[in-house]
């Protein structure tokens, strides 16, 4: 009897102990990344699965947006910050067994910065002049003009660092120095990350991660109710999430994001080439409306493009507060009382859910909205790329973007010389004080100039197995890092 009893005390004990150990996870995402490469594609999903995980930069960001060493252990900047040293991680492989050396760095920062580059973020790189391998653990960047914002640059995900060799097929078969690597891509299903054995760093908690594309709410809540995902980071149906936060056997995750989401109009289209017409649409909009049918109530409407947890934001919702009878005296005024406008949205909810409610909005002003729905490559292909729409939903998930107005080949078309002189000189201001006082009239410049219908910021809602511990509350980028997961009992 007494054997009996220690033989089912020792399988007691090793049940116990394999439910902590278990080292694989699954994480549900709405939409699935175009390609894999962070280096040549605008798409939020793709940092989503590779961002620490797969690709390493210079710097990267924390779980509360500070700005880490990364490949990088430490930097140095000259007097006149014009100079950035960094003295590299020892011991750093590819996920091929080629070594990460300073030539990589080189590489990447002057394929980034190349006139033909496809990097969707020019701007990080447009103020090098000069990339030097000064010894295979040190590189020296030399910038045009003072940038206290460099290190921030160099975390985003479009600054990872990849190889001359594998750069080439990065989009089907990422190359990374992460702590995962990649182990197959079923398209229109899932991406399976392993632990890469090589890793120079602290090795993950995880074994195995996949992610799962699961674009429909219903299906996402299914999935997570059944176990079919084991969290779901930007969790689709938040309407849902008292029923999880009443589960002790989950846990609701809720947080800011970078993303502001907006109602981008096309400047290069007549008559929203107007201010008046874009005030008039601005005045039509009722946010708060949206937030609570679209978002059930998750998000912080917006009056610019800055994200309200930043200390330089500026609120500047009273320039374009709901006022319907403003909103049809400009449309007047602009001889656009007939105004009819194509309405293109991407997948995500707070874009179609959202789209819905803001196009009766505009109807109720005097403006005909027809509505499209893209699934995610047609957006990227016809209002991204091909500047192909009038109006469009869409969160800028990037951190401190802002400068995207400064760009008038950007797909919204706006050009305001003296927006661009201002971020120009933002970008050359590396005292603080002085850059929060350029950032507060770069946001109302763009709030005076009614530049697109500033909606609310995006939060991050999330559900979890209440086991898993690590996951990021709050998303300053793009990313779902797993370097810090682990379960629990």
């Amino acid at each position: 009897m007494q054997t009996l009893r220690l033989a089912a005390a020792s399988l007691a004990l090793a049940a116990s102990s394999a439910m902590a150990q278990q080292t694989d996870i699954s994480v549900g995402m709405v939409l699935e990344p175009p390609n894999l490469d962070p280096t040549s594609g605008a798409a939020a999903a793709i940092d989503e699965v590779v961002y620490a995980n797969v690709f390493e930069g210079l710097t990267r960001f924390g779980s509360d947006g500070e700005i880490l060493p990364a490949l990088a252990k430490s930097w140095d900047v000259s007097e006149g910050g014009t100079v950035y040293t960094f003295h590299l991680q020892e011991g750093v492989v590819f996920h091929d067994g080629t070594d990460m050396t300073a030539e990589d760095v080189v590489f990447t920062l002057d394929r980034a910065r190349a006139e033909d580059s496809s990097n969707a973020q020019p701007q990080l790189f447009a103020g090098i002049e000069t990339v030097e391998a000064v010894d295979p653990a040190t590189v020296r960047v030399t910038l045009s003009q003072a940038d206290g914002a460099f290190p921030f640059k160099m975390a985003w995900g479009d600054a990872v660092i990849v190889a001359p060799e594998s750069a080439g097929t990065l989009a089907s078969a990422p190359v990374g120095t992460g702590p995962f690597e990649l182990d197959e891509w079923t398209q229109g299903d899932r991406v399976v990350l392993k632990a890469f054995a090589d890793y120079w760093g602290e090795a993950p908690a995880l074994d195995e991660a996949t992610f799962r594309f699961i674009p429909d709410s219903n299906a996402a809540l299914a999935a997570m109710l059944s176990g079919g995902v084991d969290a779901f980071p930007i969790f689709p149906a938040p309407e849902t999430l008292l029923q999880f936060e009443a589960n002790p056997q989950f846990e609701a995750i809720i947080g800011s994001t970078e993303g502001e989401t907006i109602l981008a109009m096309n400047h290069r289209n007549p008559p929203l080439d107007d201010p008046r017409v874009r005030e008039a649409i601005a005045h039509a909009i009722d946010r708060q409306e949206i937030v609570d049918g679209a978002m059930s109530g998750f998000g912080i409407p917006i009056g610019t493009h800055f994200a309200p947890h930043n200390p330089d934001y500026v609120d500047l919702t009273d320039l374009s507060a709901h006022d319907p009878e403003r909103a049809r005296a400009l449309l007047a005024e602009a001889g656009a009382e007939d105004l009819s406008l194509r309405l293109m949205l991407p997948p995500p909810g707070y874009a179609r859910r959202g789209g819905e409610i803001l196009a009766s909005q505009l109807r109720d002003v005097g403006i005909e909205t027809r509505i499209t729905n893209l699934e995610w490559a047609q957006w990227l292909e016809q209002v991204f790329n091909g500047h192909d729409f009038d109006l469009t939903i869409v969160s800028h998930t990037e951190p401190m973007d802002i400068d995207i107005y400064a760009r008038p080949d950007y797909y919204f078309g706006y050009d305001n010389p003296d927006f661009q002189a201002l971020i120009e000189e933002l970008e050359g201001t590396s005292d603080a004080e002085a850059r929060s006082g350029l950032l507060a009239e770069a946001q109302r410049m763009i709030a005076e100039d009614y530049v697109a219908g500033f909606l609310f910021q995006l939060s991050k809602t999330g559900v979890a197995n209440a086991r898993i511990e690590g996951l990021w509350e709050n998303a300053p980028t793009q990313a779902n890092d797993l370097t810090g997961v682990r379960w629990t009992e």
